[in-house]
């Protein structure tokens, strides 16, 4: 681990009587890093919007096929997962290297909670390397010096963006973040996200009263878009098959039910 990026501090910043969306996500996918505040939001959400943890389950299984593509299909060895949320199993360095134990990797959060567990994601194989800043998502710039100390930026990356940007309010500077992080890495380099949508053709319609409900009762603020504006954000790169679906059916099988999250993955040109 870098000088400069102990979780020690993590601490001082967490506040357990306002519901966090590390800690509610980690609720609604089994994990034990919760208090009742999250218990109490996560299940009132799930009472008005019942895919949410299918939704939450989705999200951590592309999360998984992903990984395992890039690392041993496209000869990914360096990850960059913005947004880590709490530690649980199969984190991105454990399926990475799984596949190639000389892979590289470098998670970013700035939730306090994440903090606080940060050290858990510091195991690494022997050849490998694994990394944690305290970034927050609103500076790319601060992301990408942090990164460049563990990762070779002049070889291609896979940054992971999963249900992070839809923490970002405004699409345009959602945007922004994009281009700008995808700016600092090379050609061949990769492009992973999830996003959760209103869309009515998912069953995203349900999002809309569930985000009120958040909004009004936890924190971050979060918003869904629709597909064209989560399309925009890989605006220059390819897309690699199938697209832009729902994550739950990115390179799954075939009966795999769609979700109201899209995922994708694209490589830059």
């Amino acid at each position: 681990m870098s000088e400069g990026h102990s979780p020690t501090a993590g601490p001082a910043r967490l506040n357990t009587s306002v519901a966090h969306n590390a800690r509610v996500w980690n609720y609604w996918i089994g994990g034990k890093d919760n208090y009742e505040v999250d218990q109490r939001v996560g299940e009132h959400i799930a009472g008005m919007f019942p895919v949410i943890r299918a939704v939450a389950r989705a999200d951590r299984d592309f999360l998984g096929r992903v990984v395992r593509h890039l690392a041993a299909e496209r000869g990914v060895r360096q990850f960059l997962d913005v947004g880590t949320g709490l530690p649980t199993v199969d984190n991105t360095h454990e399926i990475a290297q799984r596949v190639a134990p000389d892979s590289r990797i470098v998670y970013v959060d700035n939730d306090p909670i994440v903090l606080v567990h940060a050290r858990s994601l510091l195991t690494s194989s022997p050849e490998g390397v694994t990394d944690y800043i305290d970034a927050d998502v609103h500076d790319p710039e601060a992301i990408v010096r942090g990164a460049a100390e563990t990762l070779d930026l002049g070889r291609p990356v896979a940054v992971m963006m999963l249900g992070i940007l839809n923490f970002v309010l405004d699409v345009d500077r959602a945007r922004e973040i994009v281009r700008r992080i995808i700016a600092a890495v090379p050609s061949g380099s990769f492009l992973v996200l999830t996003h959760p949508t209103f869309d009515a053709e998912v069953g995203g319609e349900g999002n809309v009263a569930a985000m009120e409900f958040w909004n009004a009762n936890a924190t971050p603020p979060i918003t869904a878009r629709g597909r064209a504006e989560i399309a925009a954000f890989f605006d220059g790169m390819e897309l690699i098959e199938p697209g832009l679906v729902p994550c739950s059916q990115w390179r799954a099988e075939p009966d795999a039910a769609a979700v109201p999250q899209f995922g994708a993955v694209a490589v830059k040109p």
